[in-house]
């Protein structure tokens, strides 16, 4: 067997804690939670609304609209649409405001190089 390029294991030597409570993680934190928290209990909220509805108010979802498609059907189809909807606001979101703030301290992590206040140092190779 031939002899196969052995890398050291960066995550191995990082103390995850110390990058924890860098400024950086802090603010990838807050932006992530005030983010998801939010949209979390406004679509639990829909959701809920939506079985209420469907359990107690069955005259008002089964009013018809066209045809034979009524209000439950619609307000169903809706939460699959709310779905895709905030799955792909949550894209644009990361991509503009989590992901350079996760690449800067994933870099920091690899390079094992942090600034004064804590924040990964930008641009540094393994």
């Amino acid at each position: 067997m031939g002899k196969e390029a052995q890398t050291p294991d960066a995550a191995a030597s990082v103390d995850f804690q110390e990058v924890q409570q860098t400024g950086q993680f802090q603010k990838l934190r807050k932006r992530h939670r005030s983010f998801v928290f939010p949209m979390a209990i406004a679509f639990l909220l829909w959701y809920f609304a939506y079985v209420l509805l469907a359990a107690y108010a069955v005259g008002f979802m089964s009013t018809k609209l066209w045809g034979n498609i009524n209000v439950g059907l619609v307000l169903g189809l809706l939460q699959f649409v709310s779905t895709f909807g905030i799955t792909a606001w949550y894209v644009h979101y990361s991509n503009r405001k989590l992901d350079p703030i996760a690449a800067d301290i994933r870099n920091g992590i690899e390079g094992h190089e942090f600034d004064k206040g804590g924040n990964a140092v930008k641009g540094v190779a393994p």
